[in-house]
C-alpha cells in the first residue's frame, strides 16, 4: 500500500490526499507533525532531505514535492484522469494549478511565515495581511480566468474535478484560515462549493483527518 507521510493543514499535504481519493487509491496515512517539529528529525529527513511534507513511499520508491507526485499519479494510473484530453486544455489546466501552487502557496507557507514571526517579528495582524496580499493578488487572476471560460462547468475546467481543482481547494481553505474575504471571488466560491459536495475532497479535508484533534 501507498504510504503518505503528511500534515493535516499543510496545503500540499491536502491537495495530495484529494488527488489520492480522486484516483480511488487506499494509502496509509502517516502523521508528520509541524508543530512538534517532526519534519525536521533525523528520520524524516533520510526520507525526504528536504523535511518538508508530503513524500509518499511505494515500495522502494520515494517520492516528494506534490506537484512532481500528482503527475506521477497521473501518469502511473490515468483514470480517471486529472487532466483533459488536448494538449491546449491540459496547458490551461496546469497554467490555473501553477497559479496556485507556484505563485500564492510558496510564498505563504509555513516556514515562510515562521520567518516571519520569528526572525522578522511579525505580529499574526502582520502575517495575515502578508498571507491576504498575495492570496488575493493571485485570485484576482484566477476569479478572471474562471469568468472568462464560458465553457466551463461547475469546477475548474469543464464538469469534473480537474488538477486545479486539486490546488485551489486546499488554498481556499488556507485563505479562510487567514481570514481572507472570499466574497469578491463568486467564481472560486462556487468551485469549491461544487467540489465540497463530493466525498473525495470530504475525506481530504483537513478537519477529517487523524491528527487533526
Amino acid at each position: 500500500m501507498l504510504q503518505l507521510h503528511n500534515f493535516f493543514r499543510s496545503g500540499s499535504s491536502h491537495r495530495l490526499r484529494i488527488a489520492l481519493n480522486l484516483k480511488g487509491l487506499d494509502y496509509q496515512y502517516l502523521a508528520v507533525s509541524l508543530g512538534k517539529q517532526e519534519h525536521l528529525s533525523v528520520a524524516y529527513k533520510a526520507l525526504n532531505p528536504q523535511g518538508l511534507v508530503p513524500t509518499l513511499v511505494d515500495g522502494d520508491s520515494v517520492l516528494t514535492q506534490s506537484p512532481a507526485i500528482i503527475e506521477w499519479l497521473e501518469e502511473r494510473y490515468p483514470t480517471p484522469p486529472l487532466l483533459p484530453a488536448s494538449p491546449e486544455d491540459r496547458a490551461r489546466v496546469r497554467a490555473l494549478a501553477a497559479l496556485v501552487g507556484c505563485d500564492i502557496h510558496p510564498i505563504n507557507n509555513r516556514r515562510v511565515l515562521e520567518y516571519l514571526r520569528n526572525t522578522l517579528g511579525c505580529d499574526d495582524a502582520a502575517v495575515n495581511a502578508w498571507c491576504a496580499t498575495w492570496i488575493n493578488a493571485g485570485f484576482e487572476a484566477l476569479e478572471a480566468l474562471l469568468a472568462a471560460d464560458s465553457h466551463r462547468g461547475e469546477f475548474c475546467f469543464g464538469n469534473s474535478p480537474t488538477m486545479a481543482d486539486v490546488y485551489l481547494v486546499p488554498q481556499v481553505e488556507s485563505a479562510r484560515r487567514f481570514k481572507v474575504d472570499l466574497a469578491p471571488y463568486p467564481h472560486i466560491q462556487g468551485v469549491d462549493q461544487a467540489c465540497g459536495r463530493l466525498s473525495t475532497f470530504q475525506k481530504a479535508a483537513p478537519a477529517a483527518q487523524p491528527d487533526a484533534a
